[in-house]
């Protein structure tokens, strides 16, 4: 299974480091990111392989939640099921 994890919010150094990092530490895998700054404005997708998860998936949003928040930027994390069924309307 994949999950899709948007961050946005003001660019600062090490914000694709800090996200990175807690992906791997949980067991996500990075299987595709994009990333662009404007202006002064960092915005990301990532696709990351949740098959080897060590901690309940409601557990790792709420863990890049908080990353987000310490950081000051906005991190949203869809279960593939979740975002697959929005965007087949």
């Amino acid at each position: 299974m994949k999950a899709v994890i948007t961050v946005t919010g003001k660019d600062a150094m090490g914000i694709i480091a800090k996200v990175s990092a807690e992906c791997a530490d949980k067991g996500a895998n990075i299987v595709e990111i994009t990333q662009s700054v404007l202006s002064e404005y960092f915005a990301m997708i990532m696709i990351a392989d949740i098959d080897s998860l060590k901690i309940p998936f409601s557990d790792f949003v709420d863990s890049l939640d908080e990353i987000g928040k310490s950081a000051g930027l906005v991190i949203n994390t869809m279960h593939e099921d979740i975002f697959s069924t929005m965007h087949h309307v």
